[in-house]
């Protein structure tokens, strides 16, 4: 049996990152994805769903670092669906369990989206933007010297997190 869901979309709202009792960080977020389509009358008609994004870990950590809202992500992992309790009724919520996390998008991108009024992330400081290779700032020397760096996405220069060791299967 298989449950993968793959989703392309914009980060909502900044992630939030909370911790577990035994500190094991736990990032939430929402990502927005549509889709056009012509409806019988063949007016172009524009579908929205927002989905829950769960990330354990070291992709908890990455989001809290470099996801900021706005900004074109890939999301891979599983669906699950939780049930809590709220004032006595209870509740069903559906989420993405995220295992492999590629930010699409980078801040001058999403500066040329003239539809949507998003703050402009900064960009980490030991990341500079490079033609051929990624330059890192030598903390030594102050200066910049090239490396080629093979956990940079290539499109965006951000680094890319995947893990392949599962989610855990803790509450919130």
């Amino acid at each position: 049996m298989v449950n993968k869901a793959i989703l392309i979309g914009y980060i909502g709202r900044d992630p939030l990152v909370r911790h577990t009792n035994n500190g094991i960080p736990v990032a939430t977020f929402s990502v927005a994805t549509s889709e056009s389509y012509k409806d019988e009358n063949g007016e172009r008609k524009e579908l929205t769903e927002w989905h829950n994004i769960v990330l354990w870990r070291h992709n908890a950590e990455f989001a809290e670092k470099y996801l900021k809202k706005g900004m074109k992500v890939y999301i891979e992992g599983k669906i699950t669906t939780r049930e809590y309790e709220q004032d006595g009724i209870k509740k069903y919520i559906t989420e993405i369990v995220g295992n492999n996390v590629q930010i699409l998008s980078s801040p001058a991108s999403i500066a040329d989206r003239p539809d949507r009024e998003i703050p402009l992330p900064q960009e980490p400081p030991y990341f500079k933007k490079s033609s051929d290779a990624s330059t890192k700032l030598s903390e030594k020397s102050g200066s910049a010297e090239k490396s080629e760096d093979s956990s940079l996405d290539a499109a965006t220069n951000y680094p890319s997190l995947s893990s392949e060791t599962g989610e855990d299967e803790l509450p919130f």
